[in-house]
């Protein structure tokens, strides 16, 4: 009985302080309407976060060819839900991943990966927005065919963005903590990337990315990459996008062409 009551002043507590903090976004809600905040198809993420008490969900599909005569596809999505006013809740899954290396075709589910996003500085005239973010790996992708590594990871990122001139730009610096597929430990590597975008002319808008990635084991060594994206906004709450991304050094990847949709579904609460 004791612990039901627990429960129940929790529940109401965390009622009241969601309730408190979320009034001073309503009013700004409503001014604004319904508009998507796409995070994709940059390796990089914005530090701003989905309107408060908006659901969002994102998908598409990634073609990636390593070298060597070998290719992969992945189909995947995130689905991102504004909690708070600076605090977004973030579920993402790789619904299929279909390896090409030689003669040999693996197919199968990838892993999932559930997180949040913390925006603890807006934007004004002097400083960008920032923001954390942490994301923990649910290995779902079977490490038998070799489409996974079978352990969980830790994913954590520091974001800042900042409009200037016209110009948007998101910088990313993550440390990524990996399980080891074949004995025990972790491994660890930095990731840093910086994107900037501009509209274009009516809804088209085009972004460009560098990126990098230290050197995490022997089979991933440290890599450098650039990504060029297009977007077309059809309506506040849907964008379309395309990119092409190209490995830049030996590490890399050679080339990968994304597509892909960012939709915001509507207010779950208000």
């Amino acid at each position: 009985m004791r612990s039901n009551r627990q429960v129940g002043t929790l529940s109401f507590l965390w009622l009241v302080i969601a309730g408190t903090l979320g009034a001073e976004c309503r009013s700004a809600v409503a001014e604004a309407g319904i508009v998507s905040n796409p995070n994709r198809p940059s390796v990089s993420n914005p530090a701003d976060i989905t309107q408060y008490g908006l659901a969002e969900v994102e998908y598409g599909w990634m073609r990636t060819w390593p070298g060597a005569g070998n290719r992969s596809d992945l189909f995947g999505g995130l689905f991102r839900l504004g909690m708070l006013c600076d605090l977004e809740l973030r579920f993402s899954a790789d619904n299929f991943l279909s390896d090409w290396n030689g003669g040999d075709r693996r197919r199968g589910m990838g892993d999932t990966w559930a997180g949040m996003q913390y925006r603890f500085v807006r934007q004004s005239a002097r400083l960008p927005s920032m923001a954390v973010s942490y994301a923990l790996k649910q290995p779902t992708a079977s490490a038998r065919e070799e489409l996974g590594s079978g352990r969980r990871d830790h994913f954590l990122t520091y974001l800042a963005s900042k409009d200037f001139g016209g110009f948007h730009a998101d910088f990313n610096a993550a440390y990524l903590l990996a399980g080891r597929s074949t004995e025990p430990g972790r491994d660890r590597n930095v990731q840093l990337a910086l994107a900037v975008s501009r509209a274009l002319r009516g809804p088209l808008g085009l972004t460009g990315e560098v990126y990098s990635s230290s050197r995490l084991n022997d089979e991933n060594p440290a890599y450098g990459g650039t990504l060029w994206a297009a977007s077309y906004t059809v309506n506040r709450r849907l964008t379309l996008d395309a990119a092409l991304d190209v490995g830049l050094t030996s590490g890399a990847p050679r080339k990968r062409v994304l597509a892909g949709a960012t939709l915001a579904l509507g207010r779950v609460y208000r």
